[in-house]
Order: C-alpha cells, then sequence, then structure tokens
C-alpha cells in the first residue's frame, strides 16, 4: 500500500463546481446525462485516488438516478465521498446538487454510487487503505454501501448460476 494510514471519509473526499454551458445541453436547455456521468467519474476517481494514495480504475457504476433537471447558466457542485472499503476495491458515492447563488440552497440533482479498484504500478489490483467512518452520516454511508456490496455479490452469484 502506498499509504498505510486508516482515513476517515472527510479526509478524502473532494467536492468540485462546474458551470454548465451551452456545448453541454440538449436543444431543450437541459444537460446532457452523459456530461454529468463524466463529471461524476471524474470526481469519483479523485476521492478515491485521495483515498488510496494511489491509481485507481473505475471498475462500475453501480448506480445512477437522475432526479432533477441541469440547466445551461446552472452551477452544479459534485461531492465524492468514500463510503466503503473492501480488500482492492472501495464504493465511492457522488451526489449533485444545483445552487441557486442568490440564496445558497441547494437542490439535489443526481445520486451515484460507483466501484474503484486500486492499483499497482504494473496496473494489477493492490489492497485498499481502510477506512475509519466518524460521523454519524460516515457511519450510514458505510452500512448502507456493506448492504449494496452484499447484494451486489450475491446478484453477481445468481447471474452466474443462471447462465
Amino acid at each position: 500500500m502506498a499509504d498505510c494510514e486508516i482515513k476517515t471519509p472527510a479526509r478524502s473526499a473532494v467536492v468540485t463546481r462546474y458551470l454548465v454551458m451551452p456545448q453541454h445541453a440538449n436543444p431543450y436547455g437541459t444537460v446532457f446525462g452523459g456530461i454529468i456521468m463524466e463529471w461524476i467519474d471524474m470526481v469519483a476517481s479523485m476521492a478515491a485516488q485521495r483515498h488510496c494514495g494511489m491509481d485507481v480504475v473505475t471498475a462500475s457504476i453501480d448506480s445512477l438516478a437522475f432526479e432533477n433537471p441541469v440547466h445551461i447558466g446552472d452551477q452544479v457542485v459534485l461531492m465524492a465521498s468514500v463510503n466503503y472499503v473492501g480488500r482492492t476495491s472501495m464504493e465511492v458515492g457522488v451526489k449533485v446538487v444545483v445552487e441557486d447563488l442568490a440564496t445558497g440552497q441547494q437542490r439535489i440533482t443526481t445520486r451515484a454510487y460507483l466501484t474503484f479498484v486500486s492499483i499497482d504500478k504494473d496496473h494489477q489490483p493492490i489492497a485498499a487503505p481502510p477506512i475509519r467512518p466518524e460521523t454519524a452520516d460516515e457511519k450510514r454511508r458505510w452500512d448502507n454501501a456493506a448492504l449494496r456490496v452484499r447484494a451486489r455479490k450475491q446478484l453477481r452469484g445468481q447471474v452466474k448460476n443462471a447462465t
């Protein structure tokens, strides 16, 4: 491991902003889903890299839900946090919000969960540092992520047995 120190989710969290421009939007003035997906993958990989202190690769986008539209001119805030760490993989949660500049109020537009694998210099999976959730919110996200990890493993087993 590049960094054996146990980290908290807050220590590797990443927050970034984008301004939605016309080239990001469809003819209706709302951002293309693929643009949001690209931004999500980028910010999530940065959080995973910060946690590991090494390179990571996206293994899967496990869940992505568009809840509200994003329009040209909106300021989009993406917040990524490592929720759970297994042996070599980790789940990163990303929340996307639009912020009203006048009031500071935020409206959730998208939520996503991605799995990343830490890799060594030869691009082989390598053990990821453990994570220590501290706050009630971090512990809730860890518990929920553990449920999703078990569900994914169970589903993979059922699908393999069915084919």
